[in-house]
């Protein structure tokens, strides 16, 4: 887990680096531990304030993601789901991702 979360880290951190306007993270939960999230999400959530990116978040851990400002749901390749967090609920959200 430590090895899997520093090369994340590294690649983020060379990402960073070039101030890209829009940085997408894929899977950026998997294989970490659970009580690690929470250090990501502030970690996205000072980004996010400065204001200066877009960040993109492609997650499969429902609870990490459902935190975030706006849910794209795809359906076998489609967009099923497309809506701001204050337009829409945890509910809704949730019943666009069960399977």
């Amino acid at each position: 887990v430590i090895y899997q979360m520093a090369n994340r880290q590294l690649a983020i951190s060379r990402a960073l680096i070039t101030q890209p306007k829009v940085v997408i993270l894929d899977e950026l939960t998997k294989g970490i531990q659970s009580n690690i999230f929470s250090q990501i999400g502030e970690v996205i959530e000072l980004l996010k304030r400065q204001g200066d990116m877009a960040i993109i978040l492609f997650e499969q851990y429902f609870d990490f993601a459902v935190s975030w400002d706006h849910f794209y749901t795809l359906w076998r390749g489609a967009i099923a789901m497309n809506a701001a967090k204050s337009k829409t609920t945890r509910q809704n959200v949730l019943e666009q991702v069960a399977v």
